[in-house]
């Protein structure tokens, strides 16, 4: 297996498949002695589950979904 010249490599599927890797799963790399260690995040949270943390309770506006999915139709 080679390295790009971007520095990736591709995790081989009997082993994303071993580990429930999927598509932006987190992963840690560890040194061990000559070698790196790969291994599913311990605490991991989605990207999708983070930007909507940061989003929650910022809205301006006092309409309800009902009323703004009204808007967004119109």
């Amino acid at each position: 297996m080679r390295i790009t010249t971007k520095g990736q490599v591709t995790i081989p599927q009997a082993f994303r498949v071993a580990l429930g890797l999927l598509p932006q799963s987190e992963v840690e790399f560890e040194l061990d002695g000559d070698s790196v260690r790969i291994r599913k995040a311990r605490k991991s949270t989605s990207r999708g589950a983070a930007v909507i943390a940061r989003m929650k309770g910022t809205a301006t506006s006092r309409l309800t979904t009902d009323q703004i999915m009204k808007l967004t139709r119109a």
